[in-house]
């Protein structure tokens, strides 16, 4: 009996040993696997789908193994079969290239992009002594997006310690999408703002020793290209068939002689007006833009700008003299300003 029992425990141990020896490779034992990037990023020029635009991706190596070669493989899932998503391309209007040399990959300088892989931004450098450090980043030009809009892809990366890329070292997946694109419309419709503040100027009773004037103002802006025009028009002061001689140039104020004229400056003889103020671009025309210095000549241009304009504001000053002879009456004249937006 004791001789049964031990031969069945030696059959049951043996039996054990051989379930375990079974089991070993399960564990992988022998086996490698690459470490997990970290602080993966890939960030798309535009995700315009079918658009060529620019990959830059940004990640951390956890191991300081000296790498030759790396692959960024993009497919329509993050593990399994890799299928290519539909219209990327490395080499459709391309083929890619290196936007820079890679930062914290190892040699500063040296690295070469390789597209012969349909679907893979591959780049090496055989000759690369220097370990990884800190965050790497690698950038690819002429990248054809996927041609599906609001489509989501997938970017495989994987370090290799050869030029060959097939000793890998770390590896890492990124997600990125294709996208609609929002078109927005604004019209801007052209514009000419012209206002006039002043409906009446009362030079009051004039004389043959002092000058009379008095003043108005307006106003113009506009977004057209080549900027406004503002044109004077009108007649002198009249009183029936009787009139104040109109300035046919530049002329100071003198007094006992019949003069009418204008001018946009500020004045001290007489002490009358005000320059030009305002954002714009505007100013006043020759002729009219002499302190003390008056002129009226219907259908002269008085003011304008020349290119788009924000608001200016004129003040116009009227100025007004008779001589001795002069009829009485009542004299008056009605100016019309027009301004004209040139575009």
């Amino acid at each position: 009996m004791t001789k049964t029992k031990n031969t069945s425990f030696i059959k049951k141990i043996g039996l054990y040993l051989a379930a375990f020896a079974l089991v070993l490779p399960m564990f992988g034992v022998n086996s490698v696997s690459a470490l997990q990037i970290t602080a993966r990023k890939l960030t798309l020029g535009t995700s315009q789908a079918d658009a060529l635009t620019t990959y830059a991706f940004n990640f951390t190596v956890p191991s300081t193994t000296v790498i030759k070669s790396a692959s960024f493989t993009v497919c329509t899932t993050a593990s399994g079969a890799c299928t290519i998503p539909s219209g990327f391309s490395v080499t459709t209007g391309g083929p890619a290239t290196l936007t820079s040399q890679p930062t914290n990959l190892g040699d500063t300088s040296g690295w070469t992009v390789d597209t012969s892989t349909a679907g893979s931004l591959r780049l090496n450098k055989s000759g690369n002594v220097a370990a990884p450090s800190g965050g790497q980043t690698v950038s690819f030009s002429s990248v054809h997006n996927p041609s599906a809009t609001n489509a989501t892809f997938f970017a495989r990366m994987t370090t290799y310690s050869d030029a060959a890329y097939t000793t890998a070292i770390d590896a890492g997946t990124v997600a990125a999408s294709t996208a609609g694109q929002v078109t927005v419309t604004a019209s801007v419709d052209e514009t000419l703002s012209f206002t006039l503040a002043t409906n009446t100027v009362a030079l009051g009773t004039l004389s043959t020793s002092t000058t009379a004037s008095g003043t108005s103002t307006m106003s113009a802006s506009t977004n057209a290209g080549s900027g406004y025009s503002i044109v004077v028009s009108g007649t002198t002061l009249t009183s029936g068939s009787n009139t104040i001689t109109a300035l046919a140039a530049p002329t100071a104020s003198s007094v006992n002689t019949k003069q009418f004229g204008i001018n946009l400056m500020a004045n001290t003889t007489p002490a009358v007006g005000s320059i030009v103020s305002g954002a714009g671009s505007g100013s006043v025309s020759t002729g009219y833009n002499t302190s003390n210095s008056f002129k009226f000549v219907s259908g002269d241009t008085v003011a304008s700008a020349s290119v788009p304009s924000n608001t200016n504001t004129y003040t116009v000053s009227h100025i007004a003299n008779i001589d001795a002879v002069a009829a009485p009456g009542l004299y008056s004249t009605v100016l019309t300003y027009v301004a004209t937006a040139n575009y």
